[in-house]
């Protein structure tokens, strides 16, 4: 994988305490301080997602189209449902894709850690979106159950069979990028689901063809929607937690605190807070007391670029003291009285 965007700065003042920040990639080497304060940019793994999100879009746009038509035509709530449900899905990738392309913005003076958020507000969205999408096939299955209508059997199979194989390509794009970024994930499951969905109206258009039982199609569709909605609502809970700033999933708090405080030189760690920058990457402060002083930036170069390596911190803050007054801010206050 690329490189993430790279800033590495650290300050002391000799010997009482000091501050070091890092923000590089997780899987990039240690490296040394960099005197002149230079910023290196890299956004090759959010760019690459712009041709995968183009053409699961371009897809999907064809899809609902299609479906639409033959939904009106067969009778189908089933197609129609499915027809629905990749709207949703077009305007869910549009938002991912959004927010992929604003995580690649330069940090400004107003926003310093850049726009990578919006990929946190991106995966909420479409959590509600799709939540939403499942609620509006359930009530239109209801309808047609208890005002059933016949169904054109072969027209549905072969519709919904086209659907299940573009929607399976497009989740088959985003497969790769979905264990590693909670937006791609979103805009995965967005696809598999959409794949369920048409396989499930397939099946049921193969049983109307066969058996004339036209209520298997709104049936299937509500078997469909329990499945998707199960899946969402990790993602939706995910979400809602990156956006609180609670600690990301993945990340280790007590063992970043354990590795801290084995630190030669280090007697206390105190006020450490995780959260996340965006669905892909993680930030940390802490202060940790060294009675000695400040130890040098070779050392605390190394501790930042072990946090980042191991502990997936890629901008880690750190403050040296010497224990000599109390520096406890009042979010490590409460954190501690709890």
């Amino acid at each position: 994988m690329a490189p993430r965007p790279t800033h590495q700065h650290q300050h002391h003042d000799h010997g009482h305490e000091g501050h070091a920040h890092d923000h590089e990639p997780h899987d990039a080497h240690d490296h040394g301080h960099d005197h002149k304060g230079g910023h290196h940019h890299h956004h090759a793994p959010q760019a690459g997602q712009g041709r995968t999100f183009a053409i699961a879009v371009a897809l999907n746009v064809v899809i609902v189209i299609v479906q639409a038509v033959y939904g009106f035509i067969a009778h189908s709530t089933a197609l129609l449902a499915d027809a629905g449900h990749n709207l949703s899905d077009v305007l869910g990738l549009l938002l991912a894709w959004g927010a992929v392309w604003l995580g690649t913005r330069k940090p400004s003076e107003r926003y310093t850690f850049g726009l990578g958020s919006s990929s946190i507000l991106a995966s909420l969205a479409n959590a509600a979106l799709l939540l939403f999408a499942c609620g509006a096939i359930v009530l239109e299955a209801i309808q047609r159950l208890l005002n059933p209508a016949p169904v054109a059997g072969l027209d549905v199979f072969i519709v919904a069979t086209i659907g299940l194989v573009v929607n399976g390509f497009s989740a088959w794009l985003f497969m790769r990028g979905s264990k590693e970024d909670l937006n791609i994930r979103g805009a995965f499951l967005h696809m598999a689901g959409d794949a369920g969905i048409s396989a499930a109206v397939a099946v049921s258009g193969l049983v109307i063809l066969y058996t004339g039982a036209s209520w298997v199609d709104p049936v299937m569709s509500i078997v469909v929607v329990a499945v998707i909605v199960a899946g969402t609502w990790g993602l939706g809970r995910d979400a809602m937690r990156l956006a609180m700033a609670a600690v990301p999933p993945g990340v280790d708090k007590p063992r970043i605190e354990k590795y801290l405080s084995d630190l030669p030189g280090v007697t206390d760690v105190h006020d450490l807070h995780v959260w996340a920058l965006s669905t892909t990457e993680n930030a940390m402060t802490a202060h940790i007391v060294m009675p000695a002083g400040h130890p040098g930036d070779v050392f605390v170069d190394a501790i930042v670029g072990t946090l980042r390596r191991d502990y997936a911190m890629h901008h880690a803050t750190l403050q040296v003291e010497m224990g000599t007054t109390v520096h406890s801010c009042s979010l490590g206050e409460k954190a501690h009285a709890h």
